[in-house]
């Protein structure tokens, strides 16, 4: 009789490998659940449906303030610290009524609306200095004799101490 000869068993990595890498996946995808959970993408507004379908009103009240672009205008007054708008002069003495939109595009929660109050000459200011610095868009709509009127500039607020 001959003597049995056992072949040693080598170890097989493949098991391992493929439940290291299931193991590796899921940590990758809880990891990256968590972290899209401490960082919220906010909408653009809460209304934003509602919004774009009242939009066609928004394109006409656009049109008109083109036709007089050249005398609207918002600017950021660097030297002031202030945001300020400024009204064709034969619409400061008609007393134009609308809104003020301060719409800061990386979080919603900054966002600010205020009335417009412009003064005889047609220019409102608002205060700049306690805005957090960055891109801003300011949205002015307003209505003077039943026609209204837009104007959407984006402005940027300098860090302090510049």
């Amino acid at each position: 009789m001959k003597p049995e000869m056992t072949i040693p068993r080598r170890w097989n990595p493949w098991p391992a490998s493929i439940i290291a890498f299931f193991v590796v996946a899921l940590i990758g995808c809880g990891t990256f659940v968590a972290y899209c959970n401490r960082h919220p993408a906010d909408l653009v507004a809460s209304d934003y449906y509602e919004q774009e379908v009242r939009y066609q009103g928004q394109i006409n009240r656009l049109q008109h303030a083109q036709q007089n672009a050249h005398l609207a205008s918002v600017n950021y007054d660097s030297s002031h610290k202030c945001i300020q708008i400024t009204l064709p002069p034969n619409q400061s003495a008609a007393k134009a009524v609308g809104t003020i939109q301060l719409y800061r595009p990386s979080s919603m929660n900054l966002d600010r609306q205020l009335e417009l109050g412009i003064d005889a000459n047609g220019v409102q200011r608002i205060d700049a200095a306690r805005m957090s610095p960055g891109l801003w868009k300011v949205r002015v709509s307003w209505s003077v004799d039943r026609q209204d009127y837009f104007v959407d500039q984006k402005v940027v607020i300098e860090p302090k101490g510049r």
